[in-house]
């Protein structure tokens, strides 16, 4: 009789605990994204094709000749 009792309960136990695992992985997860997410610069694209000339001057993808040249090119 003893044995019947714990029984009925045990099953609802494992499924209770299953489910908890669940949540807390699911959760573990969502924190792991959000903090990645946050830490991740944002690239954002120049809006005109002169902030796009600073920026590849700024990084010495062209020297101040062609930057000069270009600048007056766009002017235009």
């Amino acid at each position: 009789m003893w044995n019947q009792m714990m029984n009925n309960g045990s099953g609802w136990m494992g499924v209770g605990m299953a489910l908890f695992g669940v949540l807390v992985v699911s959760g573990i997860v969502i924190l792991v994204k959000a903090l990645l997410s946050a830490a991740a610069p944002s690239v954002t694209s120049p809006e005109n094709g002169s902030d796009l000339l600073k920026a590849r001057y700024a990084r010495g993808e062209i020297g101040a000749e062609e930057f000069a040249q270009k600048k007056h090119d766009l002017k235009q």
